[in-house]
């Protein structure tokens, strides 16, 4: 049995059809003999159309009530996903950042993660069911809410999956994996199947929207694999190693 940690951003959870099917998704992979965490985003624009409130309210709001408003995006999705599990046959149970032993430093908006101490979450797992994680926020040492800024879900899976020491961490967004170009913009991109993490974080720093920086910085240095693939197609994506690993040893990977 593998324990795998995946990460749905919010074009795989925009709506509620996709939530039923990141649902379905889920439960596959559970029922091929896995324990599974979830780290999920908030739905579709649900952060920018509260950012627009927020300005339409404040034109400078205060940043710890900016983070409290922010955090609430995560927290529907991940209890709608939670319950849509319910309503397909498996149970899962759902954490807020902090609930589920994030903490971080007091830099409201661009937080970094100091520990995890993700044992609610292994205990739920412990029962045979779905832990499912809101992305992008923790707790400072006085207990508010903070938010690790624009890409902090990707940071948040990577993390939890080291703490919980998964077998792997999958990113799951739009496109199948990364590719030689933008396959939305340059139709002849071809997918690369494998990645070192140094090209991988040359490919962050120079602007590439696949992961975040910091989430590659942070599996780079725990040795945390990565497989980065479509939420919308079953096809393999594009997995990132440490040196000397075998993709051969990564669980829930069909190559075709």
């Amino acid at each position: 049995m593998s324990l795998i940690v995946q990460k749905y951003g919010g074009s795989s959870v925009a709506d509620v059809d996709s939530i039923k099917r990141v649902a379905r998704r889920i439960i596959e992979t559970k029922r091929r003999g896995n324990d599974v965490a979830v780290v999920v985003s908030a739905m579709g624009d649900t952060t920018d159309d509260l950012i627009d409130q927020a300005m339409d309210v404040n034109s400078r709001p205060p940043a710890r009530e900016m983070d409290m408003l922010l955090t609430a995006g995560e927290r529907i999705s991940m209890s709608l996903l939670a319950m849509s599990i319910y309503a397909q046959g498996e149970r899962a149970h759902s954490f807020t950042g902090s609930q589920a032993g994030f903490m971080t430093d007091a830099r409201y908006g661009a937080a970094h993660i100091r520990a995890v101490k993700p044992d609610r979450v292994a205990e739920e797992l412990g029962k045979g069911k779905v832990a499912i994680v809101a992305g992008f926020q923790g707790a400072n040492s006085l207990g508010d809410d903070t938010t690790l800024g624009r890409g902090g879900s990707d940071t948040s899976a990577v993390a939890l999956a080291v703490a919980l020491e998964a077998d792997v961490c999958e990113i799951y967004t739009d496109v199948d994996g990364v590719f030689t170009a933008d396959p939305r913009i340059v139709p002849t991109a071809r997918r690369i199947p494998s990645v070192s993490y140094e090209a991988m974080l040359e490919l962050a720093a120079s602007g590439s929207k696949i992961l975040a920086l910091r989430c590659v910085e942070y599996a780079r240095r725990f040795n945390m694999p990565i497989h980065v693939r479509s939420s919308f197609s079953s096809r393999p994506g594009t997995l990132i190693l440490p040196e000397g690993v075998d993709t051969a040893s990564i669980p829930n990977v069909s190559w075709q």
